[in-house]
């Protein structure tokens, strides 16, 4: 379908999708995401500006590190703008015979999955 290839925007828009469901991060903020606010050792992506107008700490999964270190090295992280996400995201799961299910999906799966292991406050700020 869109493939292990990091080198081409289907493969990395996947490999976002997958970024996704470990962080429960917006494409927007995938977008946006720049090397020098990941501290991989810390499992930490700092997001400076999120929808809600305030800057957020991200904690990283031990999955959601492993994907970053398969990135090639583009700037922003994941090479690709809000919009392409996307567009691509639909061919993508057009490709896969998938009906319905939408790059903010991740969110929800992401946020229903840690839900159980973390406070109602913590989730509502995420």
């Amino acid at each position: 379908m869109a493939g292990d290839d990091l080198s081409t925007a289907q493969g990395r828009t996947f490999h976002a999708f997958r970024f996704a469901y470990e962080t429960a991060m917006r494409a927007g903020e995938i977008a946006e995401l720049e090397w020098d606010r990941i501290d991989l050792e810390a499992r930490v992506a700092h997001l400076q500006m999120t929808k809600n107008g305030r800057a957020r700490d991200v904690p990283l999964s031990f999955e959601a590190v492993l994907l970053l270190e398969a990135l090639p090295q583009i700037s922003p992280g994941f090479g690709l703008t809000p919009r392409q996400i996307d567009a691509l995201w639909r061919k993508v799961r057009d490709k896969a015979a998938v009906e319905g299910l939408r790059f903010h999906d991740s969110r929800a799966f992401a946020l229903t999955r840690i839900s159980a292991t973390i406070d109602v406050l913590t989730l509502a700020k995420i």
